[in-house]
């Protein structure tokens, strides 16, 4: 039984070694130019143990986002106050978006590239943007937020909540307007900026308050 238990954990110690790996190289890379060789020897692994844990390249990508995907993103609102329900979306979200940079540079480039891969990769966050529309609607139902298009609302959003990060790339620009360069926002910086931000667009009045 001892024997049986070891064996398991070697195995889930390898699996996620091959994991970590590919997602560190399908953030940098891509996943056209990521190998199968080059995830083996980030993992330090055997070559055939990719096949033999996922049968390929393409399972190991599909299984990075089943496996790190937070539990959140299956959550389920009540609706009974919107402004809060928008708030608890945005903070879970920043905050996932900050542990795993790797894994939502991968998203960036799947729909920036319109990939065949997409859109099983979508099925996994597709729950949360539905749970967003309902946000939206129960709240211009009840006076809270405030907007023409649904569709073009839930873009912009979704596009904060997605593609907006701290990057040393506008630094200059920054620098030209007389401000320095900062360090990287901490958590919850970084979730006050972002909410403020949506709020201030859905010209929401009660979440100053937040």
């Amino acid at each position: 039984m001892k024997r049986e238990t070891e064996g398991r954990e070697v195995k889930e110690d390898v699996k996620l070694k091959i994991l970590n790996a590919a997602k560190k190289l399908f953030a940098k890379k891509g996943f056209e130019g990521t190998t199968v060789r080059q995830i083996c020897d980030e993992a330090g692994v055997a070559l055939a143990l990719v096949s033999y844990h996922f049968g390929g390249k393409e399972n190991v990508f599909f299984a990075l986002f089943e496996t790190f995907a937070p539990e959140f993103l299956q959550t389920e609102y009540e609706l009974k106050d919107p402004v809060e329900d928008l708030s608890s979306l945005i903070r879970e979200f920043t905050l996932f978006r900050l542990a795993e940079p790797d894994l939502i540079n991968m998203l960036q480039q799947e729909v920036m590239m319109q990939s065949p891969r997409l859109e099983r990769v979508q099925s996994v966050i597709h729950g949360l943007w539905r749970q967003l529309i309902m946000i939206l609607e129960k709240g211009r139902a009840d006076g809270h937020f405030h907007y023409d298009s649904l569709r073009h609302t839930v873009q912009s959003i979704i596009g904060t909540l997605v593609f907006a990060r701290s990057t040393a790339f506008l630094d200059p620009v920054f620098e030209q307007a007389g401000e320095t360069a900062q360090a990287s926002e901490n958590g919850d910086e970084v979730v006050r900026y972002t909410t403020g931000f949506i709020m201030n667009a859905l010209q929401c009045r009660q979440a100053q308050g937040l």
